[in-house]
Parts: structure tokens; sequence; C-alpha cells
């Protein structure tokens, strides 16, 4: 798939973990006001392309670029209010209040949780806690919520940095359904502001409902990329995860189910 305004890009990614290929000559190109879906196998380098698109990880060989310029060479302040990350399974276990938790998300924008924050720190972490309907627990220390309320203030945290990328790993992994539509429906909004969202998911239903489009990684590549009809079709992802799916649509959405492994797989 082509994207002719890319927020940030891969080009040529090779990643390695030891001798072993994670990523091998990964292309994409990330449009702002859109929202990407990252699928595919436990093992296909999912997380590991997040990390390397959040700079976290350095490739073999090949670059990430932001807007046009290779991630390297911008500096720390720069990267940290362009590009939110929200790590698989993110929390925090220390007896914070929620709100200063969400508060660190504005630190890349110069606040100071040594004192009070600026009216318009306050304002975004009151936003992102709206958002993730996180009023009501924002006053309690954050050892006290569950895992799926911590996971909501995690994302209020990404949110209130208010970067042009958010990049999310499995954010919906510890919530309910009514959470993990409402999260999802959040990501929507925030393409639809303008940002470049990247969402890795296991949920390929949810995948094919919120996204512009989707990228397939198996076997170290890209095994599809394009919009949720093409990428998630019969055969593609068939081959891609080794089960054979039966496949619905519902409103109009593909929603692959999962029917039976393969025994050559």
């Amino acid at each position: 798939m082509t994207v002719t305004a890319a927020a940030i890009a891969v080009r040529g990614l090779v990643s390695r973990r030891g001798p072993a290929v994670i990523l091998d000559g990964i292309d994409l190109a990330f449009a702002s006001g859109e929202v990407t879906a990252i699928v595919g196998p436990n093992g296909a380098g999912k997380t590991t392309l997040l990390r390397h698109l959040a700079g976290l990880d350095v490739p073999a060989a090949g670059q990430v670029e932001l807007r046009g310029q290779p991630l390297g060479s911008l500096g720390p302040a720069i990267r940290a209010w362009s590009i939110a990350y929200l790590p698989q399974a993110a929390s925090a276990y220390w007896p914070l209040r929620a709100r200063d938790l969400v508060a660190l998300g504005r630190l890349p924008h110069g606040a100071d949780l040594s004192r009070p924050t600026n009216t318009r720190d306050s304002e975004a972490v009151q936003r992102a806690l709206h958002r993730v309907d996180g009023l009501r627990l924002a006053e309690r220390p954050i050892d006290t919520l569950s895992q799926g309320e911590r996971a909501r203030m995690m994302m209020a945290r990404a949110l209130a940095t208010e970067a042009a990328v958010l990049l999310a790993d499995e954010p919906v992994a510890s919530l309910d359904p009514a959470y993990a539509l409402e999260t999802m429906g959040i990501l929507r909004a925030e393409a639809a502001r303008g940002a470049c969202v990247i969402v890795v998911l296991h949920d390929l239903g949810l995948a094919a409902r919120f996204a512009d489009r989707i990228v397939v990684l198996a076997n170290h590549k890209v095994a599809a990329d394009g919009p949720p009809a093409m990428a998630l079709a019969a055969g593609v992802i068939d081959a891609a995860y080794g089960v054979t799916f039966r496949h619905v649509t519902v409103d109009g959405v593909p929603q692959p189910v999962a029917w039976e492994r393969r025994d050559n797989y």
C-alpha cells in the first residue's frame, strides 16, 4: 500500500535478536489521520516493529524516519513530544495518584511535576482522563486500581502527550468488551484529530472494524498490507496464522473467525 504523506516510516528495516532475524527488510510508511493495525502470529515481530518506531531499538540495517528525517538524528525532546508509546501490558504499581500518573505524559512538554502544572498541562490531563472515563478514578492511588483501570490510566498518559504519532501495543488486552470498544474508539478519535495511530492487535475483528489499514506480519516479513477486506482475505491470514478461517461479514465489516488449525503448520 502506498502512503503519500508519511508521518513515520521504516525503510529496509532489519531487526535481529542475537543470531535470530526478527524483521527482514521491512518497508512501511504510515500517514497522519489513519489507524493502522499491526497483526500476525506470535513471534512475527509486531512488538519489535513498534519498539523500532518508538526509537527504543536500534535496527541491524535500515532506518526509521520521522517526517522524512532519520529518527536517530533527532534529539530526545523532539522524539518525546512527537511519539507517544504505550507498551504491551503497561502498568504502574507504586502509590502515585492516577492523575499524577497521567500528568507524566506532559513531561515532554516541559511540565515540572514537583509543582502545580500550568493551565495547558492541566487541561490536557483533564481531557485525557475524561476520554478514558477516568475522572472518577483521578484521585485514587494507582496501586488500588484494577488491572483494567490501570490500563485505562496508562492510555490516558499516552493521550496527554498529544503527540503526532501514537503507538499502542495490545492496548485492549486486559479490558472487558465495553472498554475495549471504547479504547478503539479513542484511537479512531486520535486519528480524526490528525494523529498517526499504529496499534498492535490480536483481535482481528476489532482490527477489521476500527482500522483504516491492516499490516499482516508473518515469517519476519510483511505478508499483507491494505484495507481490512484485502489484508484479512481468505488465504492470506490462513497462511500467516496456520489456521483455517471462516469469513463472515457484519454490517459490511469482515469478521474472520479462526475455525481449525492446519495440520501442516
